[in-house]
C-alpha cells in the first residue's frame, strides 16, 4: 500500500436523531445499525483500509469517546486517535489532523470520511477514492465526491458542477465545481435535478495535506494562526497541552464554509457507488431488507397484523407484536421505549431535549 495515503475518519458527532439507541455517551457510530455484526465506524475503518495503510488512518473524535475507539479498533494506537477537547465542526479539527499529517509525511494526501455512512459497493468507493488520490497528488486541488440524486431531497445540500467540459481527457469523470449551493425547498430540488449537473454533498473530501493547508491559510487565516502556533509540539508528548489551552478558542464552523465554497481549485467525482448518510430511523428503514409486509426489522422477532412500513428495532431476539400501525418508528433501549411517526422523524431531536428536560440528562 501506499505510505503517503492517509485518512481522517470523522467520529464526533452525537446522531441525536438516532435517539434513543444512540446518545451523547455512545453514539451511532459506535453501534450495530444495520444488524450486520459490526458498528458504522468498524465498517468504515475497514472500508478505508482497502487501499489506505492501517496505521495512516487517524480517528477524530471528541475526548468522551476516546474509550469507545479503542475497544472497537484495538489495532490502533494512540498517534491514531486524535482528540476533540470541545465540539466545535468541521473545518477545526480537519486543519489540526491536516497539519499533524503533513507534519509526519509532507507527501500526504488523504480522504475525509464520516464514519457513519452507508456505501454498498465498496470496491466503486476504492476505485473513485484512487482516482482522487491520483489527481490531488498531482494538481493543487480540493476534491469531493458528490452522489447522484435519486428524487428530489431536501435534506442535503447539493455541488453543481460545470458540465461545459472535461478536467482532461484522461479524468473524463472529474468535473469542476461552480458552486454548494444550501439545502433547498422541493421545487428547488426539483429544478437542481432536472438541469442535470447537480449532485448531492456527501461531505466526503480528498486533497493533499499542502492543498489543505494552502487552502486554510488563504480563507481562515485567524483559524489557521491558532493551530500553527502548536506547529513545533505536534506529534510530540507536548501536544496534547497545547490543545488542550488553544482547541475551544477556534470558531464554530464547518469545512464547507470555511474552505470548500471559497476556494476556486474545487472538483468533484460523482461517485459511482450507492451511499445513505444513515442520518435518521427513515435512512435506515430504506437501507434495510423488508419482511412481507414491508416492516424493517432489526434484532426483534415480530408479529404483526396490519401492520406495515415501520422500522422496528430491539435488543436481540426480544419479541415485539405490533398491530394497526403503519409507518412508525419503534425502537426499545433500555430504560426508553419510542413509537414515533415516521413523518415526524426530524422532531426526534426536539422530543429528546424534552425527555431530558422533564425526565433527566441520562436519557439522553
Amino acid at each position: 500500500m501506499n505510505k503517503n495515503y492517509y485518512a481522517i475518519l470523522m467520529a464526533g458527532g452525537v446522531g441525536s436523531r438516532f435517539w434513543p439507541v444512540s446518545t451523547g455517551d455512545f453514539p451511532k457510530q459506535f453501534h450495530d445499525m444495520l444488524g450486520t455484526g459490526d458498528t458504522l465506524i468498524q465498517k468504515t475503518f475497514n472500508r478505508l483500509a482497502n487501499l489506505i495503510p492501517k496505521e495512516n488512518i487517524f480517528i477524530l473524535t471528541n475526548e468522551r469517546y476516546n474509550d469507545l475507539v479503542f475497544e472497537q479498533l484495538p489495532d490502533v494506537t494512540k498517534r491514531q486517535v486524535v482528540l476533540e477537547p470541545a465540539m466545535r465542526n468541521t473545518a477545526p479539527c480537519i486543519l489540526y489532523a491536516a497539519l499533524k499529517i503533513q507534519k509526519e509525511n509532507e507527501d500526504a494526501v488523504m480522504i475525509v470520511a464520516p464514519s457513519d455512512h452507508w456505501i454498498e459497493d465498496e470496491n466503486a468507493f476504492t476505485q473513485n477514492v484512487q482516482q482522487a488520490f491520483d489527481f490531488c497528488s498531482q494538481n493543487d486541488a480540493l476534491m469531493t465526491l458528490g452522489i447522484t440524486p435519486t428524487f428530489p431531497n431536501t435534506g442535503y445540500g447539493y455541488i453543481e458542477y460545470d458540465n461545459s467540459n472535461m478536467v482532461t481527457e484522461r479524468n473524463q469523470s472529474i468535473k469542476k465545481v461552480n458552486q454548494f449551493r444550501e439545502k433547498p425547498d422541493y421545487q428547488t430540488a426539483k429544478e437542481f435535478i432536472a438541469q442535470g449537473n447537480f449532485l448531492w454533498n456527501a461531505g466526503i473530501f480528498m486533497w493533499s495535506a499542502k492543498s489543505v493547508v494552502a487552502a486554510f491559510t488563504t480563507n481562515q487565516p485567524k483559524l489557521f494562526q491558532l493551530f500553527e502556533q502548536g506547529i513545533d509540539v505536534y506529534n510530540t508528548d507536548f501536544e496534547d497541552d497545547f490543545i488542550r489551552d488553544n482547541y475551544s478558542k477556534s470558531e464554530n464552523i464547518s469545512v464547507d464554509y470555511a474552505i470548500m465554497e471559497k476556494s476556486k481549485n474545487v472538483y468533484v467525482i460523482p461517485a459511482t457507488f450507492d451511499w445513505n448518510d444513515l442520518g435518521t430511523w427513515g435512512s435506515l428503514y430504506d437501507k434495510l431488507d423488508k419482511d412481507e409486509s414491508n416492516n424493517a426489522v432489526v434484532n426483534a422477532k415480530t408479529l404483526t397484523e396490519d401492520a406495515s412500513g415501520n422500522m422496528i428495532r430491539t435488543k436481540s431476539d426480544k419479541v415485539v407484536v405490533v398491530d394497526g400501525l403503519q409507518d412508525y418508528i419503534i425502537v426499545d433501549k433500555d430504560e426508553v421505549l419510542l413509537i414515533f411517526p415516521k413523518t415526524k422523524e426530524q422532531d426526534i431531536k426536539t422530543v429528546l431535549q424534552k425527555v431530558k428536560a422533564k425526565f433527566g440528562e441520562h436519557y439522553g
